[in-house]
């Protein structure tokens, strides 16, 4: 293990891939999850003392499959285990490769497609696998949805899951995206804590991204989904100051971002629009490319990400993509427009505590040569965010807006 991976780090990698694993061979979803829980804190305890073992992931699935074994001990749980036998038995007799088996051998991915199960609401299917696949705690998934936490709790469920065959993998593929897209938010901007940036999602959201791509190569919406995280994380190294403060977009210097990412996500989206029809991923990937071949904001193509906007905004309206395209209106416009744009931003139930309307809101203030409605609007985002990095900045640019 490199010095630079700790124990926490190698155990939130290693999570998901043993839950995937103990699901294909044994089938039900809470008592897998609940073994694992187990060997994860084994693992925690003895670890640090012990030391790591040379196969992590192979000491962790054996130690919860012995947890298993306990719990199939008792009348109960051999029950459960007997009602799911047939399940069982079509789920692990396909090999890698074959219906019903894990695309790629990947178990996290197989895991991913399980959480997605019909019988679940779209937004359970989403919190599950958030949970169990990209490890958020239930407090950052409310943070995702724009719901309080008591409500995404109760979303949460556990229930016993075999693979689906390909064809109905197919069916599922935008809510896959949908988790994916989430977890890699969550890990570019925390929604909370003392850092801003959560680089063990953003990779993790890549690499299954790229997978699911492998599954689905001539699926436009995946590969746009990949060219908006590469295009997106390109900016990464000029994101946050040495001591972890937050740099905004038009003060980062772009010659620090990373350009092979660059190079493959410009390439990915040009691809892809030119084989398929524009959805949601497309159009976001393709909006920041021109932030990404763009040598500085004011050189920005704002017409042109404007006009990308609109058409986001018709083909899957929302809260935030209304909200983006306010500042692109405020760009091409000017910030009086651009402030008449986000008070219907404002009005939606949705976005009445976040943060990000009342900084984009100080943001036009400032823009407009309005600096004591700029400082409240700044105080007042501060106030509702519940990101350390994100605070400290809000509050620096109103302390400089002081009289």
């Amino acid at each position: 293990m490199s010095e630079d991976v700790t124990v926490e780090d190698l155990l939130r990698e290693c999570a998901p891939q043993v839950l995937g694993s103990l699901i294909r061979r044994h089938g039900q979803f809470d008592l897998c999850e609940d073994a694992v829980q187990e060997a994860l804190l084994a693992a925690s305890q003895q670890w640090p003392e012990e030391g790591v073992p040379a196969n992590p992931r192979g000491w962790l699935v054996t130690v919860a499959t012995r947890r298993l074994t306990d719990l199939w001990r008792s009348d109960d749980a051999r029950r459960r285990r007997e009602a799911t036998v047939a399940l069982q038995e079509e789920a692990t007799s396909a090999g890698p490769g074959e219906e019903g088996g894990a695309p790629d051998n990947d178990d996290t991915l197989m895991l991913l497609f399980l959480c997605c199960h019909p019988s679940l609401s779209p937004s359970s299917q989403i919190a599950l696998t958030l949970r169990a696949v990209g490890g958020l705690t239930t407090g950052e998934i409310a943070k995702a949805f724009l719901v309080p936490e008591s409500t995404m709790g109760q979303r949460i469920s556990r229930k016993g899951f075999r693979m689906p065959p390909l064809a109905e993998r197919r069916k599922r593929v935008a809510v896959v995206l949908h988790v994916l897209y989430l977890i890699f938010n969550e890990g570019y901007t925390a929604t909370s804590g003392d850092e801003l940036l959560r680089v063990d999602l953003t990779d993790e959201a890549i690499r299954l991204t790229r997978a699911v791509r492998r599954l689905l190569p001539d699926d436009g919406e995946v590969t746009g989904l990949l060219a908006l995280m590469l295009l997106t994380e390109s900016r990464r190294p000029a994101r946050t100051t040495p001591d972890g403060g937050l740099v905004p977009l038009a003060e980062q210097d772009r010659s620090t971002w990373n350009a092979e990412r660059i190079t493959e996500g410009v390439a990915l989206i040009t691809d892809s629009l030119a084989h398929s029809a524009a959805g949601p991923y497309q159009l976001q990937a393709a909006i920041a490319a021109v932030h990404a071949e763009a040598p500085s904001t004011e050189e920005t193509d704002w017409p042109q990400i404007l006009a990308l906007y609109g058409i986001l905004e018709r083909v899957s309206p929302g809260p935030m993509v209304a909200l983006n395209r306010a500042v692109a209106v405020a760009m091409v416009d000017g910030p009086r427009k651009g402030l008449d744009a986000l008070d219907a931003v404002a009005a939606d139930d949705r976005m009445t505590e976040h943060h990000r309307v009342e900084a984009v809101r100080a943001h036009f203030h400032e823009m407009a040569g309005e600096p004591e409605a700029a400082r409240e609007s700044y105080r007042r985002a501060a106030k509702l965010t519940t990101s350390a990095p994100e605070r400290r900045y809000l509050e620096s640019r109103a302390a400089r807006l002081h009289p």
